[in-house]
């Protein structure tokens, strides 16, 4: 059976979403994770091997957060994304996995030509595959 949302609380200062759950499961959830992490065709490609790698999200936030019926909620990030919809269970699974899953979107990042954290810097593009466009930071491209 579905897991349940008990309290759902948007934290625009801290960048968090406080989640809590009907079998006792609460997390916050960081909006740079949430949108990096959009179930949203935009991000998620149309099947394996198509995600397409969000940068420059350090600094997202959610300008709002609409219910879709009983099952989920569509945010609108400050960035413009809103086609995500974000079910019960993919918050809970996005809580539940948030360590594993920000370690894999720093691989990615990393795989992609980003050193330390820079891909997540605001301003900051995805140019091509394996390039990268640093803003401000000296490199030549």
């Amino acid at each position: 059976m579905s897991k349940q949302p008990t309290g759902l609380t948007v934290h625009n200062k801290s960048k968090v979403l406080d989640i809590e759950f009907d079998d006792g499961a609460s997390f916050s959830i960081p909006f740079e994770l949430l949108r990096v992490y959009s179930p949203s065709a935009e991000v998620k490609g149309h099947g394996e091997g198509q995600e397409v790698l969000q940068v420059g999200k350090r600094e997202v936030g959610i300008a709002a957060m609409d219910p879709v019926g009983n099952y989920a909620v569509q945010p609108t990030f400050t960035d413009g994304h809103n086609t995500g919809l974000y079910t019960w269970d993919y918050l809970y699974k996005l809580g539940n996995e948030k360590e594993a899953l920000w370690a894999n979107y720093m691989d990615r990042l990393h795989a992609s030509g980003f050193d330390g954290d820079s891909g997540r810097e605001t301003g900051v593009t995805l140019t091509g595959p394996g390039s990268h466009n640093h803003k401000g930071c000296g490199h030549k491209h």
